[in-house]
């Protein structure tokens, strides 16, 4: 993936950039694979906004993605990689032998042409499936299950991987994207490879507008409204907080402020916190 630079013929385009979609194949989706999905603008069932600055962008088609990779030992031929709205990594689409196509996640350096297979001692190479006590250790994968055949639930966005650390008994040892080290069920499915459009980090909005095609609309900082509009607000000119730390609009403690349940019940098998 290249990054598309642009000359400042106008403030929006100063300091823009975008992809290049080079790696892009096919501009219209597979018919079959696409489905409507209702953009609810961040209200709930009964109209009230529940999570704000959501609404507007560009109308889009959900693809219906195969993070469970659950059709064993029949090989795919990838026939072509398409733009997903709803992610930021590529997706390929997979011509079964079988006859049947699917969507998966585009694993970076698989090209059109390849095959790919999905089940136990597999071979170890790109975009291929396997159970993780299959997988020899070092290796990086991603779209990791975390329950064993509910379907990949971690290391999806783009440029992203797990590399396997360690295997003991019943489970595999993971370091993730984040830093963090945890255990998984060593039944539980995981891909080959690192995901694809790696530098999708290094693009810059470069206005407002592109946003609200993305759907995001604008946020407001607490400071600059009055006291009744948030906790933040009130003052003459630029007042600081004035609080002993900062909080949501709705008082609860912001910024920095650990949000995760302390007996979660997944607690055990983290080994190590991400920073």
């Amino acid at each position: 993936m290249a990054i598309r630079l642009y000359k400042s013929y106008t403030p929006g385009t100063r300091n823009r950039t975008v992809s290049k979609f080079d790696e892009i194949t096919k501009q219209k989706p597979e018919k079959s694979l696409i489905k409507k999905k209702h953009s609810t603008k961040g209200r709930n069932n009964r109209g009230v906004i529940t999570c704000r600055h959501k609404g507007g962008g560009h109308k889009k088609r959900y693809r219906i993605i195969d993070f469970k990779r659950n059709k064993t030992n029949i090989n795919g031929k990838v026939a072509s990689i398409e733009y997903d709205p709803y992610r930021n990594a590529r997706i390929a689409l997979i011509n079964y032998e079988d006859g049947e196509k699917r969507y998966i996640l585009h694993p970076r350096s698989l090209k059109i042409g390849q095959s790919i297979i999905s089940g136990i001692n597999k071979p170890i190479e790109v975009g291929n499936a396997l159970p993780l006590e299959f997988i020899p250790l070092g290796t990086a994968v991603h779209n990791v299950e975390l329950k064993e055949r509910k379907g990949g639930q971690i290391v999806r966005a783009a440029g992203t991987y797990a590399q396997i650390v360690a295997k003991e008994g019943k489970l595999v040892t993971l370091k993730l994207p984040s830093s963090e080290v945890r255990t998984i069920n060593k039944k539980c499915y995981a891909t080959i490879g690192q995901v694809g459009n790696v530098e999708c980090n290094n693009i810059t909005i470069g206005k407002a507008g592109r946003n609200r095609w993305l759907g995001k609309r604008p946020t407001v900082r607490g400071v600059v409204m009055n006291p009744i509009d948030h906790p933040h607000g009130g003052g003459e000119g630029k007042s600081p907080i004035g609080k002993s730390r900062p909080v949501t609009p709705w008082g609860k403690p912001a910024l920095g402020q650990k949000t995760r349940k302390k007996k979660k019940y997944s607690n055990k098998y983290i080994l190590r916190r991400r920073k």
